[in-house]
């Protein structure tokens, strides 16, 4: 209800619009990314805007506008959703949506209302949703990395290289009841070797021949997202895994995934988490954020918000990692 003066601008609660709980949970978590946050209250966003594609960024902008101002308790994001809607009708449905695959269906709107052109390299994504690197906005300025993947042929050991852009990546979690996100990311680096139907074609070979791959990250994002992949599907069988995954609010060092040109700074902090309770089709998504004007962290859900210590951040329902 907006009743009450909010106590600090970016503290403003999301009313639900019926199920929509994932959106408000990543609303919340982008609207807590300092540079994003400055580019569209700043309205340097305007000198970007797309003629075709700007009514996703401008309804982005003003529901930012609305939740910084400090007016309100809670704010409705209808307008916003309503808007989103029309390009992806998927998200119009009064259904169990999966937090994820809004978010980089909010960030690849985001990006084609924003881009411009540039003469880089084109490449595709085939994890966690890419956005095309040939044209640049604020969104590939902060959320874009990039991967490289070394392919050697294990006949003639000639290796090829294969660069990927992300923006959000989908980290696979280890069979046990507790692990660590350092576990998570060993996993997806790790060293794979590619057999049978998945055998790659090799120039030098001429044919499809054994290989193995590698991957490491050549340039690091301001703002790395990480996606837990609680949800698996093995056939017609869903499962959600509860593994609690211990991560760490500060000092999170990336360089031991980083190729030998990875120079930059690899060091990452947590700013927003976004946690998933309950079952695969009746679920609950929140969000903790860190409020960088105050260093407090706070807890959103839905309308409520609420100040919570440190050494509650660390849960065993995240789903979703921000760090920057």
């Amino acid at each position: 209800m907006e009743e009450e003066n909010s106590p600090c601008p970016g503290l403003t609660g999301l009313r639900n619009l019926g199920n929509t709980c994932y959106m408000n949970a990543i609303l919340q978590c982008l609207c807590s990314v300092p540079p994003l946050v400055e580019y569209f209250l700043s309205g340097k966003y305007r000198g970007a805007l797309q003629t075709k594609n700007g009514t996703s960024a401008s309804a982005f902008a003003c529901l930012l506008s609305n939740m910084w101002l400090g007016e309100f308790d809670c704010v409705s994001p209808e307008a916003f959703h309503s808007v989103l809607g029309i390009q992806h009708p998927t998200f119009c449905k009064w259904t169990q949506q999966d937090a994820q695959e809004f978010l980089i269906c909010v960030l690849n709107e985001l990006h084609r209302a924003l881009k411009k052109s540039s003469k880089r390299q084109r490449v595709t994504s085939a994890k966690g949703g890419g956005v095309n690197v040939s044209e640049t906005s604020i969104i590939t300025q902060l959320f874009q990395g990039q991967l490289s993947y070394s392919i050697t042929c294990q006949e003639c050991e000639t290796t090829t290289e294969k660069p990927e852009s992300f923006t959000v990546l989908s980290l696979p979690i280890p069979s046990r009841s507790v692990c660590s996100l350092q576990d998570c990311l060993k996993c997806f680096f790790q060293q794979d070797t590619l057999t049978s139907t998945n055998q790659v074609h090799c120039s030098s070979c001429g044919k499809n021949q054994d290989a193995v791959v590698k991957a490491t990250i050549t340039k690091a994002p301001k703002i790395i997202i990480f996606h837990l992949k609680r949800f698996e599907c093995q056939g017609k069988h869903k499962q959600k895994l509860g593994t609690d995954i211990r991560y760490p609010l500060s000092k999170l060092d990336l360089s031991p995934y980083g190729s030998r040109l990875f120079r930059e700074d690899a060091q990452y902090s947590l700013c927003a988490v976004v946690n998933h309770t309950g079952l695969l089709d009746s679920g609950h998504y929140t969000a903790f954020c860190k409020h960088f004007l105050t260093g407090s962290w706070y807890s959103f859900d839905d309308a409520r918000v609420a100040k919570i210590p440190n050494s509650s951040v660390q849960t065993d329902t995240a789903y979703l990692l921000f760090y920057q």
